[in-house]
């Protein structure tokens, strides 16, 4: 098994909280050497997620390939500090990531070589706007990335006048907490509350056996909607020059923004079309496997 630890690191707003996956040194997998130091990845899970839902089952299975990987809270997300709690924002994950790669930059069981960055659904937009800004960043892998633009986001919020529903409420939410402290809240998963973020019953967030566990509350800061939607992932792509690989399915989330995104990549690229819904990529070992050893193949020649 790997060896875990438990690690702290200052983030962009606050003291983060995180889980170093180092490789078991007697463990016989290919590429895990048992010796010190380590080439590292940093892992980012989904938009609104807590480490324990699918970003360190990704950093534990790229330690049992060799890797260093890292795994972490958000600012305002489980066990990290910061406030509001709970808030989706882009600008403040991608200042987070650059933390954690200043943290795993001074560990002396970390390589002083390339940094590789796995992000899972929105964790791909956040992978890729770090790695645009950061060139510590030397590789890429994106896990059911959601990568959205402008249209993309019309065509799943319900066309312009939903968006600007959203940002309204967002604007309203905003003035809120302002003007009180108060944060206003929706679901971020509900099958029957239609202002969730996501209104749907959806078997991986409400089932305690998946994701649906105690460590993460189900709750999206309404303030968060016009940051999240004006968040343009697609037009990353062409700044991006680190190797980047893609697992992703036609049944899985947006694939015709992968699609886009993937078509205009500054560098080299691979894109590997497999099949599964999106939330079979959090935890099941079927997808989570093939996903692992891909990015494992792939950090192990671009690093």
């Amino acid at each position: 098994m790997p060896v875990c630890e438990q690690v702290g690191f200052a983030g962009g707003g606050g003291k983060l909280a995180g889980r170093l996956f180092l490789p078991d040194p007697d463990a016989s997998d290919p590429g895990a050497d048992g010796t010190a130091p380590f080439t590292a990845v940093l892992v980012a899970g989904t938009w609104t997620s807590v480490k324990e839902q699918m970003a360190d089952r990704y950093a534990e299975e790229l330690a049992r390939r060799g890797f260093a990987a890292l795994s972490f809270d958000f600012t305002g997300y489980g066990e990290s500090e910061g406030v509001p709690r709970d808030y989706e924002s882009p600008e403040l994950k991608v200042r987070d990531l650059q933390g954690a790669a200043d943290f795993l930059a001074a560990h002396p069981a970390v390589a002083a070589t390339g940094l590789g960055v796995l992000g899972v659904c929105a964790g791909a937009m956040y992978a890729s706007a770090f790695a645009a800004q950061d060139t510590r960043v030397n590789s890429l892998a994106l896990v059911a990335p959601w990568l959205h633009d402008r249209r993309i986001c019309e065509e799943n919020y319900g066309g312009p006048e939903g968006i600007e529903a959203k940002k309204a409420a967002a604007a309203a939410a905003r003035r809120r907490y302002e003007e009180t402290g108060e944060v206003v809240y929706v679901p971020v998963v509900s099958g029957s509350d239609p202002e969730a973020a996501m209104p749907f019953a959806i078997d991986f967030y409400l089932n305690p056996e998946r994701g649906g566990i105690e460590q993460w509350p189900n709750r999206y800061a309404v303030m968060a909607w016009t940051e999240w939607l004006d968040f343009d992932a697609v037009a990353l792509a062409p700044r991006l020059e680190a190797p980047t690989l893609l697992v992703h399915s036609e049944g899985a989330a947006i694939p015709d923004g992968a699609r886009r995104f993937h078509a205009a990549l500054g560098g080299p690229s691979e894109f590997l079309w497999t099949e599964g819904v999106q939330f079979d990529f959090y935890d099941q070992p079927q997808h989570v496997s093939l996903a692992a050893d891909s990015a494992a193949e792939h950090f192990a020649r671009t690093l």
